[in-house]
Formats: C-alpha cells, sequence, structure tokens
C-alpha cells in the first residue's frame, strides 16, 4: 500500500532522480516537477508522475492538490559554483526567489513535511575541519548564499505554519544506482569524479587538478564524497523522521565523515579502470578550500541512516559503470 504522496522537484536531475527511486523503492507515491532545462524526462523512473513545470509557476499548487501531496523534497536549482560568481542574479532568482515561491505553494495547499537539498558550500570556508552543523555559516559565493537564504526561510516559516522541514546539507555527491537505473547525464559537468570517468571513457583528453599547494598531506584539496544511493536514503529517512515528529525541524550534513584529496580520487579511478588518466596540475581556483569533510555525527545520532556504499573505489566503479551506458546511448 502507498505511503502518500511526495512531490519531488528537480527529479529528473541528478539527485532528484535517484530520491525518486529511493521513494519509490520503499512504496511512496512521486509526483515528479522538472522543467527540463538541465533534467532529463528519460532520467525519471517510470513510477512516478513527471510534470514538466517550474517550481516557482503558482500551477504548482494544483499538482499538490490533484496528488493530494503531504511532502516536498526540493532538489531544482542552479548548481555551478563559478557561474553563480558571474551571474548572481540567475541564483538568486533560480534558488532563493523559486524555492520561495515552492515553499508558499506547499503552505497554500496544506503540505506537511518540506526536505531541502541544501549544501557544504553554506559554510564558505570552515575554520575547524570536520565540519559541525554548528559551524559557522560564511558562504563565499553566492551559490552558497542563495542556498542559506532558502534554509533561513524554511526556518522562518515553520516557526509561523504547520510545517516542519530538514535541510540536508551535501557535501561531494558522486556514483550513480547500483543497478545504474540513474546517473550524472549533466553535460559539461564540473564534479571530479564525473570528470574523471568521462576522461577514462575516452569523453575527454584529461582532468584538471586544480592547486597543488593546498595544506593538506599531499598538496591537493581534500573532499568528503558521499555516494549518491547512499544521499538518496537519507532523504527517505530523513521524511520518516519528519513524519514521527511534526513539531520537529532538522539540519544535518550529509558526507561520510573522510577525506580523499584530489590525487587520491584519481589514484582509484586508475586502480579501477586499470589505465592512467592524463592529469595536468594547473593554478588553484579562488575560494577553494583545502579540506572540506562532513562531521556527519548528527545524522547518524538523529537518523537509522547508515552508508552502505561508503567506498571510494566502489563509488568510482558505479560512476564508471553509468558513464558506459551513457556512451552506448550516443
Amino acid at each position: 500500500m502507498a505511503k502518500g504522496s511526495v512531490l519531488v522537484t528537480g527529479g529528473a536531475g541528478y539527485i532528484g532522480s535517484h530520491a525518486v527511486l529511493a521513494l519509490a523503492d520503499a512504496g511512496w507515491d512521486v509526483v515528479v516537477i522538472d522543467n527540463l532545462v538541465t533534467g532529463f524526462a528519460w532520467a525519471v523512473d517510470p513510477r512516478a508522475t513527471l510534470v514538466e513545470m517550474a517550481v516557482e509557476d503558482p500551477a504548482v499548487r494544483e499538482v499538490m492538490r490533484e496528488h493530494d501531496v503531504s511532502a516536498v523534497m526540493h532538489f531544482a536549482g542552479s548548481v555551478v559554483v563559478p557561474e553563480s560568481v558571474s551571474d548572481p542574479l540567475k541564483y538568486y532568482r533560480n534558488n532563493t526567489a523559486a524555492s520561495r515561491s515552492l515553499i508558499e505553494s506547499a503552505v497554500a495547499s496544506g503540505v506537511k513535511h518540506f526536505i531541502f537539498s541544501s549544501t557544504a558550500a553554506t559554510y564558505g570556508i570552515p575554520e575547524v575541519v570536520p565540519v559541525s552543523e554548528d559551524s559557522p555559516k560564511q558562504p563565499i559565493n553566492p551559490y552558497g548564499t542563495s542556498k542559506l537564504m532558502t534554509e533561513i526561510m524554511l526556518k522562518d516559516t515553520a516557526a509561523a505554519h504547520p510545517i516542519n522541514y530538514c535541510a540536508l546539507r551535501y557535501f561531494n555527491v558522486a556514483g550513480a544506482d547500483p543497478q545504474g537505473r540513474s546517473g550524472q547525464s549533466t553535460a559539461g559537468a564540473t564534479h571530479l569524479i564525473k570528470v574523471a570517468v568521462e576522461a577514462a571513457t575516452g569523453k575527454r583528453d584529461h582532468v584538471s587538478v586544480f592547486g597543488t599547494d593546498f595544506a593538506t598531506p599531499d598538496g591537493t584539496g581534500v573532499r568528503d564524497y558521499i555516494h549518491v544511493s547512499d544521499l538518496a536514503a537519507a532523504h527517505v529517512d530523513a521524511l520518516e523522521a519528519l513524519i514521527a515528529e511534526p513539531g520537529r525541524n532538522l539540519t544535518m550534513n550529509c558526507g561520510y565523515g573522510r577525506g580523499y584529496s584530489v590525487l587520491e580520487v584519481l589514484d582509484a579511478v586508475d586502480r579501477v579502470t586499470n589505465m592512467t588518466i592524463d592529469r595536468r596540475l594547473e593554478g588553484r581556483r579562488v575560494g577553494d578550500p583545502d579540506a572540506l569533510v562532513a562531521d556527519n555525527a548528527r545524522i547518524l545520532e538523529t537518523l537509522p541512516w547508515r552508508p552502505q556504499r561508503d567506498d571510494l573505489d566502489l563509488i568510482v566503479r558505479d560512476a564508471l559503470a553509468w558513464e558506459r551506458k551513457l556512451a552506448e546511448r550516443g
């Protein structure tokens, strides 16, 4: 028996499509809203209903009522950090203003629970690593600021209306559905593991290493990589937690609490592919922290969630399998 209806915005995108799979696998009815600007209709699981629409469209309310939506998972938005610096107003429109419209629609439609796709970029350059949820929120780019503004709107809305929320702050998301049902399909992606497996399958001729003078063991930036399927599972567990305690709001990091350097990731890709990817050393990008690793104690204490794919080589293998599948699609 279905447990109710969840509206997933951006469900035709990378992380959203995996959340749709996790929800459907757990028995939820799922309706997806996506404007398909960066998402793909074919990435939406056939068990879900896809409505092509922008999240800021007032007609979202009709979709919510028609499908008796009790919860929203909000993934839609723009996610390229350098672009947010060059085009900040796009990010404040697509992330902040659009989220405000969606939250308003949710309140007007009587939606009880809201799960938000936030980011470790809300912390900026952390003074202490691993980073806890209580660390200062000092974003250094419009992307991080646009997400933090949405968290603030949710906090204020939950204080004024009968809705509770969970903001999940992602660290570096990677990998693909182990069953090959979805993966990262965005053209021109900037995520390291995606770029590296594109190089391994001949889609790129090299991988750029931005900066070798960081204060890390090998001089390259250290990041916490979380498998997208583990991340999707965290959303389902977070939804269950919101339903169980309607008066409770949650903000939690999503990461493994372990960092890998750029060179360690590329070594893993070389191991998994049994080849050597061309690495090109380049200058640091503005605003790249030396290390960004999650303190994940809170999510482990709060939810029954436990990582199932916390293995760098496994993450790379799943990403590579998806990249090969994409190459076959043509």
